[in-house]
């Protein structure tokens, strides 16, 4: 079954923040009952680490977390990736401007920063954040950090897949007598 809802997750090396973001999101859909319905992928702006798992940092914070990540493989945003998502998320301002350069004038995604998402984040954007941190520089509490950050975007994510998802899964749903 092809998904009614694609979601693209974008850093710049694909190794910390896209994977986790992925990872996290994967899970919620999967406890939401919405696994078949919708699609989640990560992506890099930068092919340094392509066919790479995670930092080992990233997946043991998430598997302390009880998010599995290690089957993951970085790789590069690819045009294709602008026609086939709905939804490009950036970690940073820095990516959202690297994929809005990237972008062909065909594009149907839309591009987003991942943390938009985050609850509330609307009513006081001054005292959220509003880009994911890159931890690959520093210690254990910058990928904690990551990961609060994402696991937060990615229940405002869930609240908006289910009202995207919600109409097609009513309209590809077989009809009973």
């Amino acid at each position: 079954m092809d998904a009614a809802f694609r979601v693209l997750f974008v850093c710049l090396g694909n190794i910390c923040r896209s994977p986790t973001a992925e990872g996290v999101f994967r899970r919620k859909l999967r406890e939401a009952g919405l696994s078949g319905l919708v699609e989640a992928d990560s992506a890099g702006t930068a092919a340094w680490h392509a066919g790479h798992p995670p930092d080992r940092r990233t997946q043991a914070e998430a598997a302390r977390r009880g998010v599995d990540l290690s089957g993951l493989r970085a790789r590069q945003v690819r045009a294709a990736d602008f026609q086939d998502f709905d939804l490009i998320l950036a970690m940073d301002e820095d990516n959202l401007r690297d994929l809005k350069e990237k972008a062909p004038p065909s594009a149907r995604a839309e591009l987003k920063l991942f943390l938009d998402f985050v609850p509330g984040s609307s009513s006081s954007a001054r005292s959220k954040p509003r880009e994911v941190p890159d931890p690959y520089h520093g210690g254990p509490e910058g990928f904690a950090e990551v990961y609060d950050l994402c696991a937060s975007a990615a229940d405002g994510l869930l609240e908006e897949t289910r009202r995207r998802v919600g109409p097609r899964r009513a309209s590809s749903s077989p009809k009973t007598s």
